[in-house]
């Protein structure tokens, strides 16, 4: 499994620490950035990524900023993009079980680094469950079909 990967200015520490541990479980890793600490303008980052798991270039991505909250509102701008907040094991587990998120987005002045480890550990081993969820991804999927097909 591959993993696309890209921060703020903010998260820049936390993404080098989550790119190491998950090459130390040997997963590869694509780095979208930014790649110090120099403020940037964190949707494009976001929407790069979100693009890339669109295109089905990776099954899934992590983004990092400072609370977690922007990139989530930006990579669930784009087209079938489930990106889901995270900041403890039970809502990473959820976000893929309960609603197939290919994108986890946590916030580096909220979650410590070993925190940040489990809640990707915990994520990435957790599968969609379909059941009573289904129905209600594929909800979400109508309705986003339906606004596409207004423009």
């Amino acid at each position: 499994m591959e993993i696309a990967i890209g921060c703020d200015e903010a998260a820049f520490e936390l993404k080098e620490i989550i790119k190491q541990h998950l090459a130390g479980k040997g997963l590869a890793v694509t780095d979208f950035g930014t790649y110090d600490t120099q403020p940037v303008i964190y949707p494009d980052i976001a929407f790069a990524v979100a693009e890339a798991v669109m295109e089905q270039r990776f099954s899934r991505a992590i983004l990092l900023c400072g609370t977690g909250i922007g990139m989530a509102i930006s990579a669930n701008k784009v087209p079938g993009m489930r990106a889901a907040q995270c900041h403890d094991t039970y809502s990473a587990e959820r976000a893929s079980k309960s609603n197939n998120a290919q994108i986890i987005t946590l916030g580096a002045r909220v979650v410590g680094p070993e925190l940040a480890k489990s809640i990707v550990d915990t994520w990435l081993s957790s599968e969609f469950s379909g059941g009573r969820s289904e129905s209600k991804l594929n909800r979400i999927r109508e309705y986003e079909s339906s606004l596409q097909k207004q423009k």
